[in-house]
């Protein structure tokens, strides 16, 4: 007995911070009916309820905060007892409030770890810990609003009364005998009713002068500002001056600041918290469908933007730059920065490193407020038509407004190392010998969207990029980064924005000259060219359109328009670049693909437009891509007389020839069993047959039901740039002898007798997708505006010459067709060379809602794990698409807000899709 004394005398909090055994009043606040379960059982609980005590001081980390209280818990409460929930809002931000004004605040803390066992200890212990408060505080509410915006939609009744409402108070600060000598109102003599009705009422000129009280929304936004720069919480002590903890100074050197005050480890922790509750009150508007986001703004992120003073907005805007770019720099020597370089570190070293949140909260939050264009918050469009142009305001969002304003050479400097260093570093992990040896950066998203948003509101700095050496080397890995991502459905909107930045750059004129040089980044093996970054971009280019079989059709135009836009500067193009050039062209005159949709025939006039740009600019310095233009030059003399009953014969044709190609293929698979074993084609030509048939129904059974019945490009890159022909059986066989005259007699049979039929069946059902059905007038009105004289004109003044020279010079025929191709000039023949007029990206309201949809996607997939901060919440501003995957590939679920807007339009929530 004397020994189990001993033991009892033991302090039994003593192993609770150390997660040795189950804490009991955790437990208890889950299970006990005066714990969280009074939320919502109980009406009208006071505000001075000792109950309300246990949500700021019971929690010690976030976890236990989100997995203690579920969002279940707070729409109860919201449903049963409104008013509970509203008076916790309350009481939080009234203890948030005053602890930050209180002399404890912020705790004293050191590295030591004695210091860090004692704090332990007081944990564990009934002694205040006002930084643990302060954390308790923004971690309730970044738990609770979330449930209250989802049930709010696109009311605010509830916010206002709870947030917004303002009080108005006697001004004691205006002295008694002070009066205003104007009236409020000039009254003229016609009012002479309304002022005998005033002089029934007190004279205002008695009553005590009258000021606003701030809402408490404004006051809670006042507290995270000064929080964020809280010495002793997400600054050095070090800096702080006298007895003034709050001290507005930028958290990283960079931008606005050459002093780097320091990092430490807790601080980052903190920092995050903070940014993560300010993160938490912009995402207001992902509960407002994208029908309703311009109308309906969220007033958190429209007081971030309008209302903080010019003094908060440039520190907050330097810090989340500052800390965002520096990420790359490498200079930290940390435990973490350095096992962070180390093999497999991911797997070894498990946790999360606070400075890797730190960086990932502040791109979020960085790129949502340079994003928010809601309500007063759009910028001031001037111009008409091309001309148009838009400009943010210090009134309409002054953190666009100020990143606009940025003109230092030495800021623009550090801004593209740090964009240009995060993008290395992730292509260096692509490009890693061991795979998996690297965890990929969780922030490129971010900075890719950032990116975007510079070069789009800060013209200096875009001119400033297209003057860089390093240019270039940016432009690649975008390209590079497209290209390795172009697999994974839940990054398609991540393509489809670097498609929209490479034709924003494009347009400029020092863009395309930039192209003439070689690429010198270091790329993965299988993306790297040797030629230029022309011959890189085309070739990009053609890999996202011929390996995506149409999943990618909204980054085409783009992509195609850039190449439209720099075709003037193209200069000694290679021959596999030429050659993709032209297999593009013929792509896109398939009639499969030009009569499958409306926008189509877009793209093949872009594409016409490139060759004639290389035509009427540099024609004898692009003899590749020349002689690619007269080796088919059918598909050109096709396209001059292109109609509709013409494109759908060809269609019959070549379905009739597949499915004979097929029978045969079955003929031959029967036979397989009487050929001779020692044949040692057969198991070759077998694997070649089975694999083409593989790939045949692979695509016939997964095709979406509007892709069904249209081959891919693909296809029609493999089928019909092999010089296009009469015959169906070199044009599309695979093999080169050509079908049996019984075949042949058999398939002009069938095409007399059901032509009619076939084509109407074809042309309602088999071609156009999403209801689209080709008419001959739809053909008519683009394929007389095809910019094909250029084309034609070279090809008739060049064909006749080059069968000339082939037809005399038989042994050394190519060297003689390139040297004069190198040569020529048909100045005299083409018509005068037309002004360049390269087509920017211009933002819409469609494209504005796209964006916004994409960066809040991203941004609810990060906050899935651990926290899951909108877990469980009806998300209205896009479709939320949970992949059928292991919980360890969470992070994997998509967002799908790829190929269109998503928004909720209908009480079922069914979903609606807008093309931009």
């Amino acid at each position: 007995m004397a020994g189990l004394d001993m033991f009892s005398k033991i302090p039994q909090r003593l192993t609770a911070p150390f997660g040795l055994l189950p804490d009991t009043e955790k437990l208890a606040f889950r299970r006990e009916p005066s714990g969280l379960q009074k939320l919502a059982t109980v009406r009208n609980i006071s505000e001075t309820d000792n109950y309300w005590n246990q949500y700021v001081v019971l929690f010690d980390t976030a976890s236990e905060v989100f997995s203690l209280i579920t969002p279940s818990d707070i729409r109860r409460a919201l449903l049963d007892a409104p008013e509970n929930i509203a008076t916790l809002i309350r009481v939080i931000c009234s203890r948030l409030f005053n602890l930050i004004s209180d002399h404890t605040f912020p705790t004293p803390s050191s590295a030591s770890i004695s210091a860090f066992a004692t704090s332990l200890i007081k944990t564990g212990t009934s002694e205040r810990n006002p930084t643990k408060e302060v954390l308790n505080c923004l971690r309730v509410l970044q738990r609770v609003l979330p449930v209250v915006f989802e049930l709010e939609g696109e009311s605010s009744a509830f916010e206002t009364e709870v947030l917004w409402k303002t009080v108005e108070v006697d001004d004691l600060e205006v002295g008694e005998g002070v009066t205003s000598d104007a009236p409020q109102f000039i009254l003229e003599d016609e009012d002479e009713d309304e002022e005998e009705e005033r002089d029934h009422q007190p004279s205002s000129s008695k009553s005590r002068p009258k000021k606003q009280l701030p809402s408490l929304g404004e006051k809670l936004f006042n507290a995270i500002i000064d929080l964020m720069f809280c010495c002793g919480f997400t600054l050095p002590t070090k800096i702080q001056k006298d007895h003034h903890k709050i001290n507005y100074v930028i958290w990283e050197k960079g931008v606005g600041s050459t002093v780097d005050p320091g990092a430490i480890r807790q601080y980052d922790a903190n920092k995050t918290e903070v940014l993560r509750l300010l993160l938490v009150l912009s995402s207001r508007q992902i509960y407002i469908p994208a029908s309703s986001l311009f109308t309906t703004p969220s007033l958190y992120t429209l007081h971030i933007v309008q209302k903080l003073p010019r003094r908060d907005v440039l520190t907050v805007l330097c810090s989340l730059l500052n800390t965002a770019m520096n990420s790359s720099s490498g200079n930290s020597t940390s435990i973490g920065a350095m096992a962070g370089k180390l093999p497999y570190n991911h797997l070894v070293f498990k946790g999360e490193d606070p400075q890797t949140n730190l960086v990932a909260t502040c791109f979020e939050a960085l790129v949502v407020l340079l994003d928010f264009q809601s309500g007063g918050a759009r910028d001031i469009i001037t111009g008409t038509g091309e001309s148009q142009s838009s400009m943010p305001t210090a009134r309409t969002n002054a953190f666009r407004y100020f990143l606009m304003k940025l003109h230092r050479t030495q800021d623009f400097a550090f801004i593209l190392n740090g964009v240009l260093g995060i993008m290395e570093q992730q292509v260096m992990i692509m490009n890693n010998i061991l795979p998996g040896a690297r965890k990929a950066i969780p922030y490129v998203a971010e900075n890719i969207v950032f990116f975007w948003k510079i070069i789009e509101l800060n013209k200096k700095f875009r001119s400033y990029l297209l003057e860089s050496d390093r240019c270039m080397d940016l432009i690649a890995y975008l390209l590079c980064y497209n290209l390795e991502i172009k697999d994974k459905p839940e990054q398609h909107g991540i393509c489809r924005a670097l498609s929209y930045i490479i034709q924003t750059l494009s347009a400029e004129p020092s863009f395309g000259l930039k192209l003439l040089a070689p690429v010198k980044a270091q790329l993965p093996a299988k993306w790297h060219t040797s030629g230029t970054m022309a011959d890189f971009l085309i070739n990009a280019t053609y890999s996202i359109v011929a390996t995506t079989s149409g999943a990618l059709t909204s980054l085409y135009p783009a992509l195609i328009i850039a190449l439209s836009n720099v075709a003037p500067y193209f200069k000694n193009l290679s021959v596999t670049a030429s050659t993709r050039l032209i297999q593009l062209v013929t792509s896109f005159s398939n009639p499969m693909f030009l009569l499958s949709d409306e926008g189509h025939p877009r793209l093949l006039y872009f594409m016409l437009e490139v060759l004639n740009s290389v035509i009427f600019y540099h024609l004898s310095d692009n003899p590749n891509l020349i002689h690619g233009i007269l080796s088919s030059h059918k598909t050109f003399e096709q396209l001059g007389t292109f109609t509709l009953s013409r494109g759908l014969r060809e269609l019959r044709r070549v379905q009739l020839a597949k499915e004979e190609q097929a029978r045969r293929r079955d003929s031959d698979d029967r036979k397989v069993g009487r050929r001779p074993s020692n044949d040692s084609q057969a198991p070759r030509e077998e694997k070649k047959k089975l694999l083409s048939s593989e790939d045949n129904q692979d695509e016939e059974s997964t095709a979406p039901e509007e892709n069904r019945g249209r081959r891919s490009i693909v296809d029609s890159v493999s089928e019909e740039m092999v010089s296009p022909d009469e015959n169906a059986a070199q044009e599309i066989g695979t093999e080169q002898s050509g079908p049996s005259e019984k075949v042949k007699g058999k398939m002009k049979e069938r095409r007399s007798s059901s032509m009619s039929h076939s084509l109407e069946r074809i042309a309602a059902q088999g071609i156009g997708r999403n209801g689209f059905i080709p008419t001959q007038e739809w053909v008519s009105s683009w394929q007389q505006g095809l910019p094909l004289d250029t084309v034609m004109l070279a090809i008739s003044e060049l064909l006749p010459k080059i069968q000339r020279m082939q037809a005399s010079h038989k042994t050394n025929s190519a060297s003689a067709i390139f040297d004069f191709l190198s040569e020529v000039d048909l100045k005299e023949v083409l018509p005068p060379t037309p002004p360049l007029n390269p087509r920017k990206f211009m933002w819409s309201d469609a494209s504005v809602i796209w964006l916004s949809s994409l960066i809040w996607g991203e941004i609810f997939v990060r906050g899935m794990t651990p926290l899951g901060i909108w877990n469980s919440t009806n998300i209205r501003l896009f479709y939320v698409k949970h992949s059928q995957t292991q919980q360890r590939q969470i992070t994997e679920a998509v967002s799908n807000v790829v190929g269109g807007i998503l928004g909720r339009t209908n009480s079922d929530g069914s979903l609606s899709r807008t093309r931009t």
